[in-house]
């Protein structure tokens, strides 16, 4: 290698920024995220393993597991951002009265107010304000979705949870008796979540019920967190990210409508035994990949129908020059 080519390599070396790590924090900035970790640990330890075991023992909840790691993967996608950060500048006039606003709320709930589901969302708050109190606007600015999408991974109370399923129920009960009954010699009637069946003149008993598991909420949850996953890392303009994020709620239930429509042909004319077990929540699984089919195509849609003023390349300047023999053979 000659003297020319080995500056040259020298230069590059240099002008090229090196990688940031997490480890650029230094020891001291871990050692005061394990001490936070540990004292919320200590505050909410029953919140947490009671919500752990909700999402080990009830299928309904099983995607909460993953829910800790896409906050990480988000906190990870700002990681040169929050590593600029060198100096934190401490929010002592709204970070701290928020801080101990949500410590003294914890004791009063479980005494007063006895609002068992509101004990994670004071943890999830509390932690978004320790991260304002210590490192200020600027953190926050870069880490309230990772914190907030901790949300998802909280499982709703019991009575609310009946509240929203039962809804969803009786719409793809109705939904589906009415598809069913395009069918040639089948007539179907919904009767609140349960679906009356007259098959070749002949009633089916039992009558088809959309039971909890087939209310689609497991499925809306799940696509609800990964659908915000998903507007949040593919860039787009706002307004596509928030029509994304308001569809899918509406994917999520034509996707539960699909999934007890197919359940209900496979009962009538096929066996019952593959409307239920195993064959039933595998029909469940492959609705995911299907609300993500329908979610792609509108985001494809989206950004192929519709292109902002500011990402379309300027026209260039065309400019005629005439040379010096055209302008004497014209004069």
């Amino acid at each position: 290698m000659n003297q020319n080519q080995s500056s040259e390599h020298v230069q590059t070396a240099e002008g090229s920024a090196p990688e940031k790590r997490w480890l650029d924090l230094g020891v001291h900035a871990y050692i005061r995220i394990a001490c936070i970790a540990c004292l919320i640990w200590l505050i909410f330890r029953e919140e947490i393993n009671g919500i752990v075991r909700q999402w080990i023992t009830n299928p309904s909840w099983s995607h909460g597991l993953l829910i800790p790691l896409f906050s990480l993967y988000f906190l990870n996608q700002s990681k040169d951002e929050i590593l600029e950060i060198r100096q934190p500048q401490s929010s002592w006039r709204v970070g701290l009265p928020l801080m101990l606003f949500l410590l003294a709320l914890y004791p009063v709930n479980m005494v007063m107010l006895k609002f068992m589901y509101g004990n994670p969302l004071i943890m999830i708050a509390l932690l978004g304000s320790v991260v304002l109190f210590l490192g200020g606007w600027r953190l926050l600015k870069y880490t309230w979705l990772p914190v907030a999408y901790l949300f998802f991974a909280v499982p709703l109370p019991g009575r609310l949870y009946f509240q929203l399923t039962n809804p969803m129920r009786q719409i793809a009960s109705q939904v589906a008796a009415v598809i069913l009954s395009l069918f040639p010699q089948l007539e179907a009637q919904a009767t609140g979540s349960i679906i009356n069946v007259v098959y070749k003149g002949v009633t089916m008993e039992p009558g088809l019920d959309v039971a909890d598991a087939c209310s689609g909420m497991r499925l809306v949850m799940a696509f609800v967190a990964l659908g915000v996953a998903m507007a949040y890392l593919h860039w787009r303009p706002i307004w596509q990210r928030l029509i994304l994020l308001a569809s899918t709620l509406p994917i999520a239930i034509l996707c539960n409508i699909v999934r007890v429509t197919i359940t209900g042909f496979i009962y009538i004319l096929g066996n019952p035994k593959y409307a239920q077990g195993i064959y039933h929540d595998m029909l469940g699984m492959l609705m995911l990949p299907l609300a993500f089919v329908l979610y792609g195509g509108l985001a494809a849609l989206m950004e192929n129908l519709f292109v902002d003023e500011d990402e379309q390349e300027p026209l260039e300047d065309v400019i005629v020059r005439r040379s010096s023999t055209t302008q004497s053979q014209e004069s």
